[in-house]
């Protein structure tokens, strides 16, 4: 069985990911904990964070498929 990574795909990406999280939190209305622990943070508000940012990313990542039809390699663009 493949062992699961939990770790960014790009490193780069890490950047875009926190500032996606911050904007996702501020149009929800969630504070973002300053010292980076989240379990203080309520269930109902990480879940709805998480979901938040799947179903931005997914727009993102159908957005460039439908603008970069028929090209391959676009994996890197979606964020």
């Amino acid at each position: 069985m493949a062992r699961r990574s939990r770790g960014l795909l790009i490193q780069q990406s890490g950047a875009a990911l926190d500032q996606l999280k911050f904007e996702a939190a501020q149009e929800l209305g969630i504070t973002i904990p300053q010292d980076g622990y989240y379990g203080n943070m309520v269930s109902r508000e990480a879940g709805s964070l998480g979901g938040y940012i799947t179903k931005r990313l997914v727009q993102q990542a159908e957005a460039s498929l439908a603008g970069n039809a028929g090209t391959q390699g676009s994996a890197g663009r979606f964020i």
